[in-house]
């Protein structure tokens, strides 16, 4: 059985529930005339929260930012984050710990529904994120919403030249230079952020590497996160789940394959990306130097 909010008010008119069952053991108050079930009660479900933030959102108002962008898919919330809201201007609603509040009016092409809840569409969200927040936060956001297609780059682009002069616009057209669509997970986009911002060489995304096989001729040996092809350097993320048994299973006989054809696979965690940036790079650097022809 799913237990969604209600309308504790809605709910006793109904003769549903009397306004002394909901102060009792089987009901939470989420909000202001807003409950859920007990049992459907979970404190840090994201989605819980926009269900319950939507019944109180008057017309012309939408689950935007960060909120919209976990309904969408793409999860880049911090733990405990508040559901993030955009009001039209003649509203009238306080940001509180529960709801972040964006007073700007959305026409009825910025908003769309997901599961029955309003929302800003993809481009609009992705617009939003792109020029709100920081520079690399931003194009991570970016990169999360074009790989899961919600928003495509020439759509993303037309939109914010129709809306040039807004606040923050400077930031997106930088990210939408640096926008890379195949990105798989937001730390592989800092990684990439991190090495461009180094001045290092231009990076191909999710690079397959073929090798010859004596049957059955050309075949992939892998996919690799990040790649200078032209030298035949990996350059992968790992993430939690390259430690389960069968990942990590694939992983080795898949590194193998890519070092019997001559590639030099570096691996690197998020240790690696956000407290030892200098060490990544310089591993890199190193990397490219070793492999790059001598220009003597």
């Amino acid at each position: 059985m799913t237990f969604l909010p209600f309308s504790g008010s809605r709910a006793v008119a109904a003769g549903l529930v009397t306004w002394r069952m909901l102060r009792g053991p089987s009901w939470r108050r989420l909000l202001p005339d807003i409950y859920v079930h007990v049992d459907g009660h979970r404190e840090e479900d994201h989605r819980m929260w926009c269900d319950a933030v939507a019944l109180t959102l008057p017309p012309g108002a939408a689950i935007s930012g960060l909120s919209a962008a976990f309904l969408w898919g793409a999860d880049l919330l911090p733990r405990a984050s508040p559901v993030f809201v955009t009001l039209p201007g003649r509203a009238r609603r306080r940001t509180t710990p529960r709801v972040v509040v964006d007073q700007r009016s959305l026409s009825a092409r910025e908003i769309t529904r997901i599961a029955g809840l309003p929302v800003t569409t993809g481009v609009r969200t992705a617009f939003d994120l792109g020029r709100q927040l920081p520079r690399t936060d931003a194009l991570v956001a970016v990169d999360a919403l074009l790989h899961r297609r919600v928003a495509r780059l020439p759509a993303l682009s037309s939109y914010l030249d129709t809306h040039k002069g807004w606040p923050g616009t400077a930031r997106l057209r930088e990210v939408l230079v640096l926008a890379e669509p195949l990105s798989e997970s937001p730390m592989e986009t800092r990684l990439r952020l991190l090495l461009h911002d180094a001045g290092l060489p231009p990076l191909t995304a999710q690079h397959d590497v073929h090798g010859a096989h004596a049957q059955r001729g050309r075949v992939l040996l892998g996919r690799v996160d990040l790649a200078y092809p032209r030298w035949r350097i990996a350059i992968e993320y790992e993430g939690d789940h390259h430690r389960e048994r069968v990942h990590f299973q694939r992983d080795v006989a898949r590194l193998n394959a890519l070092r019997a054809a001559g590639w030099l696979v570096l691996r690197f965690t998020a240790d690696d990306v956000l407290r030892h940036p200098a060490q990544t790079v310089r591993l890199v650097t190193d990397a490219i130097d070793e492999r790059r022809p001598s220009r003597r």
